[in-house]
């Protein structure tokens, strides 16, 4: 058996030890690291699920690429078509890392009701359009199916519904401007067959999905003409490169936009999280070593005559210095234990609970989304292990110090 692990646990599982002078203070380093942990898994979780929530829900609403023509300027209102027969339709093989292509179409129009009207863009979209995101979203109701003949059915935010006085079934009269006859308008009656409610009010009080072939209709286009294509990525942190290499992919009349330069303000506030957690770990793991060194401190004054009679049975300085700094290692291992236990627990308590409420009109979300990914959580507590154990070697450094004589007259 290794004679300095052994010295250690004899330490650790003597009675005397659990209620000596040091006790306290032990503990006091035990909980500084399990609340560091606490903090450490609650900023990353929250923070890169936050990051990941307002992601998915930007794609859900715009994709992650864009392509549209050169002088759309990426307006929210389709003016000038391009034509669906590209080569890289319906199967964009020419770039790595695009899972979906799908076509789009916007107009601005205005819903008007006996007593209300609002302003609203219809989002046009056909039988490839991918309703992932927005299974998740609907709160009542079901799913438009624009797969057959055209129809007038729907998809509308509870936001809307709520402002208009609306319910499934009814139907919308909404007015478009005819842009070719000045003064005029163009009415459609849509029937909504669902209710969606994203929490990103930016958009959820905009956006009314329906079929693509009301779009074209309304803008007397042909079958073949679309306002847009949007493309979705298997990795977002990519999508800078992706969406270089598909610009260079398409013709020279058509442009791309990612959604990190359409919505720039939005990906900058969402940056900020990345250096608030390192900072957050920094200042965690920080204070958590400062409390471990004091405990050692704290250990290896207590134990000064042990140190002394080691010392004179032969015992290098490295060898005493194991003996404390398996000690050590126990304890940081008890912190991380409970941190792991009440952080994770508390974590999975909002993530299905959802007690913890956030402001949509700040934060884009109605309450603290949760992430929790094991390769995180891993190199956290190795992390954090290893970097404790780290600060703990220099003053462990002090037992070379010590002298046997003088150590074991020590009072």
């Amino acid at each position: 058996m290794n004679f300095e692990f052994f010295i250690a646990r004899r330490i650790i599982a003597a009675k005397d030890y659990k209620s000596s002078i040091s006790a306290p203070i032990i503990k006091i380093a035990i909980t500084a690291i399990a609340l560091g942990l606490i903090m450490m898994l609650i900023s990353i979780a929250t923070g890169v699920g936050l990051q990941k929530k307002i992601r998915e829900k930007v794609s859900a609403f715009n994709g992650d690429i864009i392509i549209t023509n050169f002088d759309t300027n990426f307006s929210n209102d389709s003016q000038i078509p391009i034509s669906k027969t590209q080569d890289f339709y319906p199967n964009f093989t020419s770039a790595e890392g695009i899972t979906h292509i799908q076509v789009t179409a916007s107009k601005s129009g205005v819903i008007r009701t006996e007593t209300d009207f609002e302003g609203i863009i219809v989002k046009g979209v056909g039988d490839d359009y991918d309703w992932q995101y927005f299974k998740d979203y609907l709160v009542e109701g079901s799913l438009p199916d624009f797969n057959n003949e055209l129809n007038d059915d729907v998809l509308l935010s509870s936001y809307l519904v709520n402002r208009l006085n609306l319910k499934i079934g009814e139907t919308v009269r909404t007015f478009f401007l005819d842009k070719e006859s000045k003064n005029s308008f163009r009415s459609r009656g849509f029937t909504i067959v669902g209710i969606y409610n994203s929490g990103f009010q930016q958009f959820d009080k905009q956006f009314l999905v329906a079929d693509i072939r009301h779009i074209q209709r309304l803008n007397r286009w042909t079958k073949d003409q679309i306002g847009g294509f949007e493309l979705f990525v298997d990795d977002f942190d990519k999508i800078g490169t992706i969406g270089n290499t598909v610009y260079n992919e398409i013709g020279s009349t058509l442009d791309t936009q990612t959604i990190r330069d359409k919505y720039y303000s939005i990906f900058e506030w969402l940056d900020l999280f990345d250096f608030n957690i390192v900072l957050i770990i920094g200042i965690m793991i920080l204070v958590a070593g400062i409390n471990m060194i004091t405990a050692l401190l704290v250990l290896i004054l207590e134990r000064t005559q042990m140190i002394g009679i080691l010392k004179a049975l032969g015992s290098s300085d490295w060898s005493v210095r194991k003996v404390f700094l398996y000690n050590a290692m126990y304890l940081i291992g008890v912190g991380l234990f409970w941190g792991n236990f009440i952080g994770i627990g508390l974590l999975m308590i909002q993530k299905y609970f959802k007690l913890f409420p956030l402001n949509p009109d700040t934060y884009y979300v109605s309450e603290a989304p949760v992430h929790l990914d094991i390769d995180y959580i891993l190199i956290l507590n190795a992390g954090t292990f290893a970097l404790c154990l780290l600060m703990l070697l220099i003053p462990s450094y002090i037992i070379a110090k010590i002298s046997p004589v003088k150590a074991i007259r020590f009072e």
